[in-house]
């Protein structure tokens, strides 16, 4: 008898969770598409209730506990009444799907879909519809505690530990090693002269860029929380800015456009929290932990290996210094 060889991730067919979906939620006419590999591989559930997004975690990146530490806050991110989407409780009162696959147990999580799309340029309305939600979000999230199953983002975690993981990777490139080593040196040490330990704390996203929002109007969804750990909250505000740096660099907007935005979210982020000039003077320079965090994390995901062959690698590295050395003042 022949035995199945070792998987390490596996895709599953859209039909069998299009059933698997109908008979636990009670969902009628489900049809299924897969939209993105990820962490996780994304599906669009389509039924004659409405849209929902299928998420199927791979149990190499992500736990039972760490998932169920997500649904939590979520589902307290709703109580509160965040615009996020949110799971979903099938019949049997679970929100977290256990499947066996061939290379063992997955999990899946049934959300609410986030309707409108994703805008890369927004209006006056959104820019401070984002911010009032980003801040509303942190303030349930300052104030909640999900254990120590989700991971921190500290200067550990985003800037040296990634550094150490990513150097056999620049073994053709040293130089380019040894200036993201000299500039994660210069971001310790600009934070050192900040009043860091006055910085809010909580769970944060970790990363709000555009293509975690859907905005339908002026109304906003934030989704995609997958990433979420503990740390200064306005590391939040980081990846957000980290955007609109994006979109000057690129020529989509001039600098004096990017400004303006950021001040508009800003202006609707104090609605409901302070900012201090520390936690604002020291975004550009968390931007570093934003980039080599993501970057580290693409050595742990096969499809994502070809950003890490030297070419795309140099080129890569080559846009963080020139965001870096553009925005960080000393």
């Amino acid at each position: 008898m022949s035995q199945i060889f070792p998987t390490a991730y596996s895709t599953f067919c859209t039909t069998a969770l299009a059933g698997l979906v109908s008979e636990n939620y009670g969902l009628s006419e489900a049809g299924c598409k897969m939209l993105l590999r990820g962490v996780g591989d994304t599906y669009l559930i389509q039924a004659a209730e409405g849209r929902f997004i299928l998420r199927v975690y791979r149990s190499s990146h992500r736990n039972y506990a760490q998932i169920k530490a997500e649904t939590e806050l979520l589902m307290a991110l709703k109580e509160a009444r965040v615009a996020v989407s949110y799971p979903i409780t099938d019949l049997a009162g679970n929100q977290i799907q256990r499947i066996q696959a061939a290379e063992g147990e997955r999990h899946a999580v049934l959300f609410t879909y986030a309707p409108g799309k994703a805008y890369t340029v927004l209006n006056d309305k959104q820019l401070g519809e984002l911010g009032r939600q980003m801040a509303r979000f942190h303030d349930v999230s300052s104030a909640i505690d999900l254990g120590n199953s989700r991971w921190c983002f500290n200067l550990e975690t985003t800037l040296f530990k990634p550094l150490a993981g990513l150097k056999p990777f620049f073994a053709e490139d040293p130089e380019t090693y040894e200036w993201l080593c000299g500039a994660a040196s210069r971001v310790q040490h600009k934070l050192s002269t900040l009043n860091t330990a006055a910085f809010s704390a909580g769970y944060c996203h970790f990363d709000f860029m555009p293509k975690n929002f859907h905005f339908d109007g002026d109304k906003v969804t934030l989704f995609d929380f997958d990433f979420f750990g503990h740390g200064w909250l306005i590391n939040d505000v980081m990846t957000f800015r980290q955007h609109l740096c994006l979109e000057v660099h690129y020529g989509k907007a001039v600098q004096e456009e990017a400004d303006k935005a950021y001040s508009t979210f800003l202006e609707g982020y104090r609605e409901y929290r302070s900012l201090s000039e520390d936690e604002l003077a020291a975004v550009p320079y968390l931007g570093l932990g934003f980039w080599l965090f993501y970057l580290h994390f693409y050595t742990t995901h096969d499809q994502f290996y070809p950003l890490l062959q030297p070419l795309q690698l140099k080129a890569r590295t080559a846009l963080i210094r020139q965001l870096m050395e553009r925005y960080w003042k000393d």
